[in-house]
């Protein structure tokens, strides 16, 4: 399967610069799923401290028409997060997206930081604390929304269940990356999955791109940079059959709680 991460800026002009490059590169590469930053393409609402509800509103109205377009990128699936409002609340929310079906939407993001830049509690209410395991075609994945990546006790769960993919759409500062991109290599390892991810970019560095591509055995297959903002690599789904025998997986087999 081809397997396509990037990483797009937010600002109009930009963004829609970014996006048709992106369009050309997944029809180039045929990809077959394409994985989208957390809330792409929509304005980083969590870095205000104060809620706003026009804001959120117009950012609501903002995604939905993005995402009429997610056809354009000629990908079998596209996996991703939008804003949300559902019974009084405001969410997160994943979702994969195909020809076929449209959008389905996925779990809400549960785990929220609240810090300066980062007050997604004043903006979301919190998810779903259950992390399943979803089928795009002849994929299994786990979604793992930014900050969820260190949600440890989840890759023995999907472990146990034979994920082949742990998918993490982020909004991560540049001056993180090196932390980031440690616990992409621990979920890969740990669950003996393939983790991907894709991360928002902006000039100021609170959002600083770098997503990934990292084998069940934690090798890194691709990274992308503000000079290569995408990276497709074809993935070998039976690879995780392999990688759940091996150390240290087979150590934990059997021990695992995958109740979630």
């Amino acid at each position: 399967m081809r397997v396509t991460v990037c990483e797009l800026p937010h600002e109009p002009r930009a963004l829609e610069a970014a996006w048709a490059d992106l369009c050309q590169h997944t029809e180039r590469y045929a990809s077959d799923l394409v994985l989208l930053p957390e809330f792409a393409m929509v304005d980083p609402v969590w870095e205000a401290e104060h809620f706003d509800r026009t804001r959120w509103a117009a950012t609501e109205t903002l995604s939905d028409t993005w995402l009429l377009r997610l056809s354009e990128l000629h990908a079998a699936y596209v996996v991703g997060t939008r804003p949300v409002s559902i019974n009084e609340g405001r969410f997160n929310q994943g979702y994969v997206w195909s020809a076929s079906r449209g959008l389905v939407p996925l779990r809400r993001k549960f785990f929220l930081p609240a810090e300066a830049g980062n007050w997604e509690t004043t903006w979301f209410d919190r998810g779903d604390q259950a992390f399943p395991v979803y089928q795009a075609g002849a994929l299994s994945f786990g979604l793992n929304i930014c900050t969820e990546l260190w949600a440890l006790d989840t890759y023995a769960a999907y472990a146990a269940r034979g994920v082949q993919v742990i998918l993490s759409p982020r909004a991560t500062a540049a001056a993180t990356t090196e932390k980031w991109l440690s616990v992409g290599v621990v979920a890969a390892v740990r669950s003996g999955a393939f983790s991907l991810s894709s991360n928002r970019v902006d000039p100021t560095g609170a959002c600083g791109g770098v997503s990934w591509i990292i084998s069940p055995n934690g090798e890194i297959l691709a990274t992308t940079s503000a000079e290569a903002p995408f990276a497709t690599v074809n993935i070998d789904l039976a690879a995780q059959i392999i990688a759940r025998e091996q150390y240290p997986r087979y150590v934990f087999a059997g021990n695992s709680d995958d109740s979630r």
